[in-house]
C-alpha cells in the first residue's frame, strides 16, 4: 500500500512506539492521522503538533464500546497501527498478581483482534490497505519471568498469520513486526542497547508498503531471530538474564 495519502488509526498513539509511527506517519506524507489513546487529553496533546491532520480519540482497545466507537468515528482509515500495550512484568507461577497475564492478554491478543474485526471492513469500503501489529521478540522466544507478555504476543503473532489469510481477499494486507529493545517506557529495565521510537515507525511504514508479512524492526530482534534458529534454549535463557526485571 501507498503510505503516502493514506489515513491512519494509531493506538497508544501518545508515546513510544506508537508516538514514532505518528511521527514517521506525517513525515511521509499521511493525510490524516487518528491518534488513539485510553485517556482523551493526552491524544490531543499529540493533536497540537499537527492540528491540521491529527485526530485525537479516545480509545481503549479492550473496550468494545470504544473501539465501535472509533470504527464509526474513523470511516476513512487506510491503515491501522496495532500498537497500544501492555507488560505487567509478572511471573506466571508466584506472581503477586494472578490477573496480569489476563490483563496482558486483554490488550495484547483481544486488543489486536477487536480492532481488526471493527477497522477491516472499514479499510476494505475504502479500497483496501493494511494492518500493522506491533509484536515483540518476545514473541518468537517464550521468556522466562514475562510469563503473561510473551503468550500475549505469540497468540497476536498467530493471530496476524490467520488475519493475514482472511482478509487478503478483501484488500487487506498485515504485517507483523517484530520488535526488540527500544527506548520507550516500558522497556526501561531492558540492559541492551536499544532503538528509537521512530526506527520502529520508519521499519513498520516500510515493510507494509512493500507487502512484508513479517518483518524483524532493530537489531535486537535480528539477533535473537539469528539466535533462535540455532540454539532456541539457550536463547530464552539469555533472554531472560538481559530483558526480564530483576526482583
Amino acid at each position: 500500500m501507498k503510505i503516502e495519502g493514506c489515513t491512519a488509526i494509531v493506538t497508544g498513539g501518545n508515546r513510544g512506539i506508537g508516538l514514532g509511527f505518528v511521527e514517521e506517519l506525517l513525515d511521509h506524507g499521511a493525510a490524516r492521522v487518528y491518534v488513539g489513546a485510553r485517556k482523551l487529553a493526552d491524544a490531543e496533546d499529540v493533536a497540537k503538533t499537527d492540528p491540521a491532520r491529527i485526530v485525537p480519540v479516545e480509545l481503549d482497545v479492550t473496550r468494545p464500546d470504544q473501539v465501535a466507537a472509533a470504527a464509526d468515528k474513523a470511516r476513512d482509515v487506510t491503515l491501522v497501527v496495532n500498537n497500544a500495550g501492555a507488560f505487567e512484568m509478572q511471573r506466571l507461577y508466584g506472581t503477586d498478581d494472578p490477573d496480569a497475564a489476563r490483563r496482558e492478554m486483554e490488550v495484547n491478543y483481544f486488543g489486536v483482534l477487536s480492532m481488526s474485526r471493527a477497522f477491516a471492513p472499514v479499510i476494505a469500503a475504502n479500497g483496501g490497505g493494511g494492518i500493522i501489529n506491533v509484536l515483540s521478540a518476545g514473541g518468537i522466544v517464550a521468556v522466562p519471568d514475562m510469563g503473561g507478555y510473551s503468550p500475549s504476543k505469540f497468540a497476536a503473532r498467530a493471530a496476524s498469520d490467520c488475519l493475514r489469510a482472511e482478509l487478503a481477499p478483501l484488500g487487506v494486507g498485515v504485517t507483523a513486526l517484530i520488535v526488540g529493545s527500544v527506548d520507550t517506557r516500558m522497556a526501561a529495565h531492558v540492559k541492551v542497547k536499544k532503538s528509537q521510537p521512530r526506527d520502529i515507525g520508519k521499519a513498520g511504514l516500510w515493510a507494509i508498503a512493500n507487502g512484508v508479512a513479517e518483518h524483524d524492526t532493530d537489531p535486537h530482534s535480528i539477533a535473537v531471530r539469528a539466535h533462535l534458529a540455532r540454539d532456541p534454549h539457550g536463547l530464552a535463557k539469555s533472554m531472560a538474564d538481559r530483558m526480564a526485571p530483576k526482583t
